[in-house]
């Protein structure tokens, strides 16, 4: 690991202490989910084994792996003391004891249940709270480091997507699924690390945002809707990947005048909420100008899931580009621009880029095509 990286990460563990300060929490507990590899560079297994990292407010911060898991640490003392547990052992207990008589917990959000009954069990006088409410507000603002990861990612997932436009991903005649496992290898040869989804939904299973590609074959004169990512490690952040997600519809033939339409409409829509992203304006207003131009053209109903969503470690986090969500965005705030129009049993589009926002306004990391290509292959 970097000098650099080391650094970063320790300054992210001064961020996340200062923060448990100020939100009375006496311990933090990670396990599985993003907030442990995001602070300490390494990522759980989800196995029926705890792996926890035990991180005092007034102390320094442990990691309790399984023994047989621990070659598979990246070590780093100014982070943390590796303390593996064998086989015959309770990690519970260990973890337990590092606690000792501090009460004000914070625990992971994904922490299995059997994990957080059985401490619960164990500290019975503690009290429980999301280990997002004092890491997420951090978690959200992406560093440099952070920024690269992702764009590097972004710039790979481009690749496919330039593949696909070019007509060297072949589409009518085949399966979505076929499609679908051509584009997961194409994202792993392209640099990802594996494949966190491959949506390919063709004709009337377009109009399904998160359609399950099956063994429809794909027609002549129909729009394919392709949303796809991954994640990606990069010399940046180490062992912890980023991840990847843009969507584009293409048609295997001339577009018909309805769907034409339909698609300019989602093109200004998702150009005029990219424009929108700055520092300063709240999520809610960047849903409001995805929504605007669809619902003035008539097909408002049809717009059926929020603008965005972050992306980071996770492919899904906060913040949540949706109506009502007041949080204001600051450079570094990393996320997708997603509308979408479908209409049941005919067809759907959806056009997604992720973006960064900066102290300028906005960094799209997506910049393959936008228009909606015909792709006769």
């Amino acid at each position: 690991m970097s000098g650099e990286l080391s650094a970063a990460r320790l300054a992210r563990l001064g961020a996340v202490r200062a923060a448990m300060a100020e939100h009375g929490v006496d311990a933090l507990l990670l396990s599985l989910g993003a907030d442990l590899p995001w602070l300490s560079g390494y990522q759980a297994m989800p196995l029926e084994r705890p792996t926890v990292l035990v991180v005092p407010s007034d102390a320094p911060a442990t990691l309790v792996v399984p023994r047989l898991e621990a070659p598979r640490v990246e070590p780093d003392g100014t982070l943390f003391a590796l303390r593996p547990w064998d086989e015959l052992e309770d990690p519970v207990a260990l973890v337990a004891g590092l606690v000792g008589a501090r009460r004000s917990l914070a625990v992971s959000d994904r922490c299995w249940a059997q994990l957080l009954l059985a401490l619960q069990s164990e500290l019975p006088k503690a009290s429980w709270r999301l280990a997002s409410s004092v890491i997420g507000p951090l978690r959200e603002i992406k560093d440099v480091h952070e920024i690269a990861a992702l764009a590097a990612a972004a710039s790979a997932a481009d690749a496919v997507a330039a593949a696909l436009f070019a007509g060297e991903i072949p589409l009518i005649g085949r399966s979505e699924a076929e499609v679908s496992a051509e584009i997961g290898r194409r994202l792993i040869d392209a640099g990802h690390e594996r494949v966190n989804f491959a949506i390919v939904a063709s004709g009337p299973n377009a109009a399904s945002p998160h359609h399950e590609p099956g063994a429809r074959r794909i027609r002549a004169g129909e729009a394919v809707v392709c949303d796809f990512g991954g994640t990606m490690r990069t010399e940046q952040t180490g062992t912890a990947g980023y991840c990847s997600d843009t969507t584009r519809t293409v048609v295997t033939g001339p577009p018909s005048a309805e769907l034409q339409e339909c698609y300019e409409v989602l093109q200004d829509a998702q150009a005029t909420a990219v424009a929108a992203v700055r520092p300063g304006v709240t999520c809610e207003a960047i849903d409001v100008a995805a929504r605007e131009p669809i619902t003035a053209a008539g097909f408002g109903e049809y717009f059926v899931h929020r603008t965005g969503h972050g992306i980071g470690i996770d492919e899904h986090e906060a913040p949540w580009i949706i109506g009502g969500n007041a949080t204001t965005i600051r450079p570094g705030h990393a996320f997708s621009v997603e509308p979408g129009i479908y209409l049941p049993g005919r067809f759907g589009a959806r056009i997604e880029d992720i973006v960064v926002a900066t102290e300028e306004g906005v960094r799209p990391l997506n910049t393959s095509e936008h228009g909606l290509v015909v792709v006769e292959a």
